[in-house]
């Protein structure tokens, strides 16, 4: 099994990328270490598996790069949040992460590859709320590690306005107004535990939530039904799937926990499928 392994040693945990490779090649791994910088420059010819260590802002990259070498992708966690291994039940601890990632007989699920513009992702791109309180959580990652995230949404749901948004779906306006959040998703998972629990990743269509503008004393139930699920159930919020997406009025966005003001962020589409190496257990 040849892996060649992406590391980011700038993520959450502050990756070692010697001591995971040795993790890969402890399984009997040959193991091509690159920086996760050389992701777009290093040929795959003859890999097996592209291994990445990273938090959950660098796996679309890596999802992106695995499915154009049509190779399975392999994921050591080790961002902050991890909401992407969380979504779809892989180990947090690097140990074991290892020896998944190095199992040639491992089972893979497929997942859709899904684009803010130019920037591929795998789990959620959110405007409004979303990116207030990942600038607020910023700060505090260090401090409060993944509890970062919800005391930074506390902050923006107390602070932020609504703001007007168009949504276009498959070429159909399909809602215009104020809204405190727009979430197009892949997995759905964001935010250290939030999720769309409606969310597919995998039906070749994205799923889009509009949380309509309103009193602002209804912000802690959307919340609720982010970490409990529901949301998209709930009254004041619209549901919409569809192949591609446009959304107007939105100056950044949250892609996959990190900020994006590219000026074609609001366009989504899907392009690309990737195997992602699992355990038999959610295969």
């Amino acid at each position: 099994m040849r892996l060649a392994l992406f590391v980011n040693p700038g993520s959450g945990r502050g990756t070692d990328a010697d001591t995971l490779a040795g993790l890969l090649r402890g399984q009997r791994a040959e193991v091509d270490l690159h920086h996760f910088d050389e992701l777009g420059d290093v040929p795959l010819d003859g890999v097996d598996r592209l291994v990445v260590a990273t938090g959950d802002g660098g796996l679309g990259p890596a999802a992106a790069r695995a499915a154009a070498a049509r190779i399975p992708l392999a994921v050591l966690p080790s961002g902050t949040a991890n909401d992407f291994a969380s979504a779809l039940g892989l180990p947090r601890d690097p140990g074991l992460a290892a020896v998944l990632a190095a199992d040639a007989d491992a089972r893979s699920r497929t997942l859709d590859v899904a684009w803010a513009g130019g920037t591929p992702f795998l789990n959620a791109a959110s405007c409004g709320l979303a990116v207030a309180a990942a600038r607020y959580a910023d700060g505090l990652k260090g401090v409060l590690g993944p509890v970062a995230y919800p005391v930074g949404a506390l902050r923006a749901g107390a602070t932020q306005p609504a703001c007007d948004y168009r949504v276009v779906v498959d070429g159909t306006e399909r809602f215009a107004g104020p809204a405190w959040q727009v979430i197009v998703a892949g997995t759905g998972a964001f935010g250290s535990g939030a999720e769309l629990d409606e969310a597919d990743p995998a039906d070749r269509r994205l799923d889009v939530t509009v949380v309509r503008g309103g009193s602002r004393l209804a912000l802690p139930l959307r919340a609720w039904g982010m970490r409990q699920g529901g949301l998209n159930r709930q009254d004041g919020v619209e549901h919409l799937r569809g192949r591609t997406v446009e959304v107007e009025g939105a100056e950044r966005w949250n892609v996959d926990g990190e900020l994006c003001d590219h000026a074609d962020a609001g366009r989504f589409r899907l392009d690309g499928r990737v195997a992602v190496v699992v355990p038999s257990s959610v295969a």
